[in-house]
């Protein structure tokens, strides 16, 4: 299926100012496919060094750094002629192997001219150990995530819904197709962005296939707590994890401790959240106190709400019908608002905003608020077309900003200095440059 970041792997490939470069993102979101895709497509040939499943690799780094020599050793061992600029050198897994990481800085330095991409699924959380000399300023880096909405309406052969709707809102004009989108988006809910997920309803078109593909990977992030963490931060992992859906439950979705259990404290538990956080199996959401620019002036530390990385886990874990899903209409308002909301916090975060909401003590809150024009805009979400609401207005009194985002199933409109974006179009947002 076709991958969006194909398009940042060729401007990669075609920069004056190219290094290594480091695909970061959590197992099973179709990292080593696009790498292998991104090789067949655009080089002669390609080599694939997976640094987890062969030991004998390992030992080709451990005599020395020099790239001409492990190039020689690599092209060997896979019996392949490597060519500069004609041959994509993969290093899967890269974080199994911390002198291999190391070289990259090396690469950079003596022999830029190899075309190397390295990724890993636990790559953040090996840099994060402290031990492995990362590679500062060596490379460049990349964060991949499961299958927006754009990229699923890909998937599905629905590629000139996507230019409709692009037009539709750069011009914040009515949309035609607004039920058929507003339908892929429900759909979406269900199935979510793991490509494994995604293929299985393209093949078969079965919910239930679909919920169990979601469940096994569900299963992995466990077993990789088991595997990459201490006994003790592998408990506090999974109780993490697994007391996400009670605190997206709750009416004030701020992160509590106190939702692990009632002894639970922030100190015991803040390596175990950037565990999950390293692993990019949860989107973290900061709150500013301020709704002024830039953001990252105003971030409460102390205070944060934490997303399931798909929406399809979430659901998931809702264990609602999927024909409840589809045709939401006696479903509660506190239903749709969760997987509104997560969906919203997911394609922000892959369109490149880092995440941050704004909240007045206890009586006013905004979702999420993004920086655009130079400006702190708040973005309120809406699960239905009910889209009355006092923070937005509370927002707009203290802080003025340019127009506001108000995110819901309504169509596209432009009224008292609200833009109205359906939940289908989210993507259609881009951080300012």
């Amino acid at each position: 299926m076709k991958r969006l970041i194909e398009r940042r792997l060729i401007e990669w490939k075609n920069s004056a100012n190219r290094k290594p470069l480091l695909i970061y993102g959590a197992r099973q979101i179709g990292k080593t496919y696009s790498m292998l895709a991104f090789g067949k497509e655009h080089y002669a040939n390609t080599v694939y060094c997976n640094f987890e499943n062969t030991a004998d690799l390992h030992a080709v780094f451990e005599r020395d750094l020099v790239p001409e020599r492990i190039v020689s050793a690599i092209s060997a061992m896979y019996n392949t002629q490597i060519t500069k600029g004609d041959t994509l050198i993969i290093f899967d897994e890269i974080q199994a192997c911390e002198r291999a990481l190391t070289s990259l800085k090396y690469f950079q330095e003596q022999a830029n001219d190899y075309h190397i991409v390295a990724a890993g699924s636990l790559l953040g959380l090996a840099v994060n150990r402290g031990h492995y000399s990362f590679p500062v300023g060596k490379v460049d880096m990349i964060t991949m995530y499961p299958l927006t909405f754009e990229e699923f309406l890909l998937a599905t052969d629905n590629e000139k819904l996507i230019s409709l709707i692009k037009e539709a809102y750069a011009e914040f004009s009515p949309f035609a197709l607004h039920e058929k989108a507003m339908d892929l988006y429900r759909t979406y809910l269900i199935v979510g962005g793991y490509p494994a997920a995604v293929q299985t309803y393209l093949d078969s078109g079965d919910f239930n296939a679909v919920r169990a593909e979601q469940s096994t990977i569900s299963d992995a992030y466990i077993a990789d707590m088991a595997k990459y963490t201490t006994p003790s931060d592998m408990i506090k992992s999974i109780e993490v994890y697994n007391s996400l859906f009670a605190q997206l439950s709750k009416e004030n979705t701020k992160f509590q401790y106190s939702v692990i259990g009632s002894k639970a404290r922030a100190r015991d538990y803040e390596t175990a959240l950037a565990w999950l956080k390293s692993a990019n199996v949860v989107l973290r959401c900061q709150r500013v106190t301020e709704g002024k620019y830039p953001l990252s002036l105003y971030e409460d530390q102390t205070s944060f709400k934490v997303y399931y990385s798909d929406v399809g886990l979430l659901t998931m874990r809702m264990s609602i019908a999927p024909n409840a899903i589809l045709q939401p209409y006696n479903l509660s308002d506190k239903a749709r608002g969760m997987m509104a909301e997560s969906y919203v916090a997911e394609q922000l975060t892959a369109n490149g905003f880092p995440l941050h909401y704004w909240a007045s003590g206890n009586t006013a809150e905004i979702d999420f608020v993004i920086q655009q024009d130079a400006c702190s805009v708040p973005v309120e979400v809406k699960s239905s077309d009910n889209v009355k609401a006092k923070s937005l207005q509370t927002y707009v009194k203290n802080y003025s900003p340019k127009y506001s985002l108000r995110v819901s199933a309504k169509n596209f409109g432009y009224k008292n200095g609200i833009k109205s974006i359906p939940l289908y179009a989210i993507f259609c947002l881009r951080p300012e440059t």
